[in-house]
């Protein structure tokens, strides 16, 4: 059925003045009553599916996801490319079975498309899928709206909902039939690719014959058995090369020919006669189209558990990439470099870090994981530009040399060839210790770096940077393959952090050409910070100092240098705050959280009450005789906004420039007032910029020491001679304390700061059962209230709250921006 109608056609709307969700309720009573419209998947809007009843083993079949929209929309395009902006984002296609439909409707049409009309969109290795949905003026937007327009164009199905009344609810009944006994078989696509993996993990490899623990110890993979099965038809692979075969009721795996010359293989049969294997497959059409066949392998690492990308570097490069560092290569090896130089790619995964290149005689290509192997020769077969005999297993960490083919080695062992190898990387980035383990969630794992021999043999040399496994590939080049060429793709610890000091130490070679790319536009890295390819000489001693590198945005535009520069002898601005701590009578008003000394870390900088409300706390004590220096290491690290670009730079111990700038401490003072997490629950609020008056308070605060402070009455106790004060001081100890200098001057922006705080406080203290002693965060939490999940919500229902909290934050951006220029100046960055 092809009804396609004037998308403009002028029509009464049957849903007018009604909001988004009333809309969405009244359309699933009306039109799909007999189905289930219960589901939340992801961040879609609607969701229908087959209904399901307890004897289901499965989960619903999808038949509808839908983008919808109150009011009416005159370009139903933007919906359809909305909902898909959505999927890609959430990865919902990892977790969920594609539905048989997509669809967009507004307050006056529905319209639908066949998910197999535009699903290869998700399939898309070098796209975008951060950017906000709801945003239709990113270059990723428009984007898909040109890919997709007239896919749209052509295969819409649209109908107005009193117009062709008729006609929709026969599109309906004759296309989400409601029929348990029909046998549709979905098909495979590189998109829904994850989620049947996901599917097949929960029901079919429970009932495979192998310890899977040990498998996996071992090298042997469940992503593998999957490939089998997906790649076969009748029960019969039909890629004879991979690691793993299907071959009716049971596995064949790791075959070899012994030395008598008869073939050796290992044997995994199921434990229940093959039928979880055949009720799962009962419900795909194996195998799929051919043309997804190389993208499947190719993409094998889209099933490979994530701690074994991360040991064994099963990455894939993105194209964009892999095109740009061969530009780069031959711009500084000579456009004749592939003729010139040999190359060996020492972590290759599947090989697609090879793409591209044309000289197979000179391309070797070596993995750890022998069914990475199996794909790469798999692909030769196909007609990948490579040779079998260069294509084979080697544990660059831990086997020796000799292992390797003659002609590679005869280039190493010789001093001119190996002058002419490139070693041509995207190395494994698994470290001992990550987020989770910082934070007590997650078990450290050390032993990924310590089981590996290169670990032991250089840790002495490189220290703590040994943790990292791309560290150690490149430590091995350094020293185990000198005066050759070293094209690596890696984060850029290796020229700014302090952890790899002991590094560059060592690893003293010539940088050539560079240029760095958001990690994000990688698959299965997350975080947004960069990600760069290098080009170092390893015959030329030289130690890295600084590089201007060029910069790539996720499009692979060119958007302009970055200057990088290293001080391995600088001290920290960590170090700086540290030289604060224990002042002599102290009177302590709060803690400050403090970790790492990048943009990275600023996440863990952030100002409480008291360090008892943190499970490991890492900072340090707020004082009135260090709030100066706290609040100008709270305003530095945090009034430049971090970007992927920034995330690796060091803050640094300051020059004394900042100690003849009253007004940029003064700014940096207020900046942090309007900025902290004190809340009046955990203790006194000694952090209320203004007195009673000016706010209106029903009663008096319990502590005046900021507005002292602002006013320039000293902290200086007159009872206590030493030591550091209890953290509640009361207020009789503070009015014992006498002025002795002149108020802060406030600039014009801290000033304009001050008078957008004052009007929350004042609208907040005209609130019912106002808490004199609330902090802005008790204030924030007031009108905004938590979610379900004990966050606190983005915005608030009171129109006026939001109206003074946006000037409030406005006037934040301001002096943020008075304070960056400084940040440079005295040195901090």
């Amino acid at each position: 059925m092809n009804k396609i109608i004037n998308i403009n056609c002028p029509m009464s709307p049957k849903y007018k003045h009604i909001q988004e969700e009333e809309l969405k309720n009244k359309v699933a009573h009306d039109w799909f009553s007999i189905y289930d419209t219960t589901q939340i998947i992801g961040k879609i809007d609607f969701c229908i599916a087959m209904p399901r009843d307890e004897a289901d083993l499965f989960e619903p079949e999808s038949l509808l996801w839908a983008e919808a929209k109150a009011g009416v929309k005159k370009d139903i395009y933007e919906s359809f490319v909305q909902l898909i902006l959505t999927i890609g984002k959430g990865r919902t296609l990892d977790e969920y079975a594609h539905p048989d439909f997509l669809g967009a409707f507004d307050a006056e049409k529905i319209a639908f498309i066949h998910f197999d009309a535009i699903g290869e969109i998700f399939s898309q290795n070098d796209f975008n899928w951060n950017v906000t949905p709801s945003n239709h003026t990113t270059k990723e937007f428009r984007q898909v709206y040109d890919i997709v327009k007239s896919t749209i164009e052509s295969n819409l199905l649209l109908f107005h909902f009193e117009a062709d009344e008729k006609d929709l609810r026969t599109f309906i009944r004759n296309n989400f039939k409601k029929d348990h006994n029909r046998i549709a078989k979905k098909r495979i696509t590189p998109a829904s690719l994850p989620h049947i993996y996901r599917q097949w993990c929960r029901t079919v490899k429970p009932s495979i014959n192998i310890d899977w623990q040990t498998a996996k110890d071992g090298g042997i993979l469940d992503a593998d058995f999957f490939l089998a099965d997906i790649l076969s038809k009748n029960d019969l692979t039909l890629k004879e090369k991979l690691f793993v075969l299907l071959r009716n009721n049971r596995y064949i795996l790791d075959r070899k020919i012994n030395d008598a010359g008869l073939t050796e293989q290992q044997i995994a049969e199921f434990t229940d006669g093959g039928i979880a294997h055949t009720q799962f497959w009962n419900r795909y059409a194996r195998p799929p189209k051919q043309k997804y066949w190389d993208i499947i392998l190719n993409r094998r690492d889209k099933i490979v558990p994530q701690d074994v990308r991360e040991r064994k570097g099963s990455y894939f490069t993105p194209p964009q990439w892999v095109e740009l560092s061969q530009e780069y290569l031959a711009a500084e090896l000579g456009e004749d470099w592939q003729e010139e130089y040999y190359i060996w790619d020492c972590a290759a995964g599947t090989g697609n870090l090879l793409a591209g290149l044309t000289n197979k005689y000179h391309i070797w290509a070596s993995t750890l994981d022998q069914a990475d192997v199996d794909v790469m020769h798999e692909r030769i077969a196909n007609g990948a530009n490579l040779l079998d005999s260069h294509v084979f297993q080697f544990d660059f960490l831990n086997d020796d040399f000799s292992k390797l083919p003659q002609p590679l080695q005869d280039i190493i062992n010789n001093e001119e060839k190996r002058k002419k190898l490139v070693i041509y990387i995207n190395p494994p980035y698994a470290e001992a210790a990550n987020k989770k383990t910082v934070t007590g969630h997650g078990e450290n794992k050390t032993n990924v770096a310590v089981q590996n021999l290169m670990y032991k043999k250089y840790l002495p040399s490189i220290g703590i940077a040994g943790r990292e496994l791309f560290a150690q590939f490149f430590i091995r080049i350094y020293h185990e393959i000198p005066s050759s060429v070293l094209a690596e793709f890696s984060t850029l610890k290796i020229l700014q952090a302090p952890n790899f000091r002991d590094f560059r130490k060592i690893f003293r070679a010539k940088l050539g050409r560079n240029f760095i790319v958001p990690a994000s536009t990688f698959d299965n890295v997350k975080g947004k910070f960069p990600i760069g390819f290098f080009i170092w000489h390893l015959d030329q001693q030289d130690s890295f100092k600084e590089t201007t590198s060029n910069v790539y945005n996720e499009n692979a535009d060119f958007i302009g240098k970055k200057f990088i520069c290293v001080k391995n002898d600088a001290k920290s601005i960590n170090d700086w705050i540290i030289s604060t701590r224990n002042r002599q009578n102290e009177m302590k008003i709060g803690y400050m959280s403090a970790k790492g000394n990048d943009f990275q870390n600023n996440n863990y900088n952030f100002i409480i009450n008291n360090k008892s409300q943190l499970p490991h706390p890492r900072g340090t004590w707020i004082t009135d005789q260090n709030l100066k220096e706290i609040a100008i290491y709270f305003a530095v690290r945090h009034c430049i906004e971090a970007t992927w670009l920034n995330d690796r730079e060091q803050f640094l111990y300051p020059n004394d420039g900042w100690k003849q700038d009253p007004e940029f401490q003064t700014d940096c003072l207020i900046y942090t007032l309007f900025n902290n997490n004190i809340q009046s629950e955990y203790g006194t609020n000694h952090w209320i910029p203004f007195t009673e008056q000016e706010v209106d308070a029903k009663e008096e605060f319990k502590s005046h020491f900021m507005k002292n402070y602002l006013k320039g009455i000293s902290s200086q106790p007159q009872k206590y001679t030493q030591g550091v004060l209890d953290f509640d001081v009361t207020e009789q100890c503070l009015k014992e304390r006498v002025s002795t200098s002149t108020p802060l001057f406030l600039s014009s922006e801290a000033q304009q700061v001050m008078d957008a705080g004052r009007k929350i406080w004042k609208y907040y203290h005209s609130q019912p059962e106002a808490n004199p002693d609330a902090a802005l965060y008790d204030i924030r939490l007031h009108f905004q209230g938590r979610n379900t999940k004990g966050i606190m919500n983005n915005s608030s229902p009171d129109t006026h709250y939001m109206k003074l909290i946006a000037s409030l934050r406005e006037q934040l951006k301001v002096l943020a921006g008075k304070i960056e220029p400084k940040v440079y100046e005295y040195g901090f960055l």
